[in-house]
């Protein structure tokens, strides 16, 4: 299976950037030294972060390290799942097939668009009134 001991992938998604280890283990998911658990408080969060590995089948035979920053919390998630899909990939490349027919390899174009100057913000306007 793994050829490796420790797998590493990076992970990108608007500003949030992930670096994601895999280890051989029992399925611990460890981000910014805290569980899982403690650091989404969000279920949907940690479904996202957890997709690969589901999609693989790979739950329980790789414990996850992770370190991320930048951005918010669904930010980071994304980052982490684009990661862990990467770093699947040097652990076995049969997984290319599963993990690119299901978009985890994908890194996600979309950011921020910036402030235009006569503007409040991206694209509103100022209020308009006729007097």
């Amino acid at each position: 299976m793994a050829k490796a001991a420790k797998c590493y992938g990076t992970g990108r998604r608007k500003k949030s950037i992930a670096r994601v280890y895999l280890v051989p283990g029992k399925g611990n998911i460890t981000i910014n030294k805290r569980d899982i658990d403690d650091y989404f408080g969000l279920e949907t969060l940690k479904v996202i972060v957890r997709q690969p590995l589901n999609a693989t089948e790979t739950v329980d035979k790789f414990d996850v390290i992770v370190n991320v920053h930048g951005g918010g919390y669904t930010g980071q998630a994304g980052a982490i799942r684009h990661g862990i899909a990467r770093a699947l990939l040097q652990a076995d490349a049969d997984f290319r097939p599963v993990l690119k027919k299901a978009g985890y390899l994908t890194r996600d174009p979309r950011m921020k668009e910036r402030k235009k100057y006569g503007l409040k913000a991206a694209r509103r306007a100022p209020q308009f009134s006729k007097r």
